[in-house]
């Protein structure tokens, strides 16, 4: 028994100690991974063509500089992502380059977005009744009053 447990707690050929607390979580790689697929593992953008497309128009920063679709991301790299008129700020914080679950895949960054801006108030679009008719002269001043001009 006392040889097994100081087996189990020297390094295997694979450096670790055979345990399973060292390992990683499925999925999960150490050292680096390429941007556009670490995008799309931790579902900031919904496919890997998506991924690669914004870092090919220049829409992905990683430290502040412009990426191609390879660049290698690793922990503690802030990675900008700007989509749809949004842009979303993380760090690394774990590598992963297959597809993670939405739970898992909060745990691999630290969201420093900014939050959104605020919608801005639309004002109703005011209609009529079909076959009302024409509107009266009351009707359309009613309607530019509703309209605000």
């Amino acid at each position: 028994m006392a040889s097994e447990a100081a087996a189990a707690s020297e390094p295997d050929a694979r450096g670790g100690t055979g345990g399973t607390s060292g390992t990683p979580a499925p999925g999960e790689v150490t050292g680096t991974a390429r941007v556009d697929t670490w995008i799309w593992s931790v579902r900031l953008t919904k496919t890997r063509s998506q991924a690669a497309a914004a870092c090919r128009a220049g829409h992905v920063r990683v430290n502040g500089e412009r990426v191609k679709p390879a660049y290698a991301v690793k922990a503690g790299d802030e990675v900008r992502v700007r989509h749809s008129g949004h842009e979303r700020v993380v760090v690394v914080s774990r590598i992963v380059r297959k597809r993670v679950g939405p739970p898992a895949a909060v745990q691999c960054y630290v969201d420093n977005s900014p939050p959104p801006p605020p919608r801005e108030f639309v004002a109703p679009v005011a209609t009529r009744d079909r076959g009302a008719g024409r509107p009266t002269k009351r009707d359309r001043r009613e309607l530019d009053r509703l309209q605000g001009l």
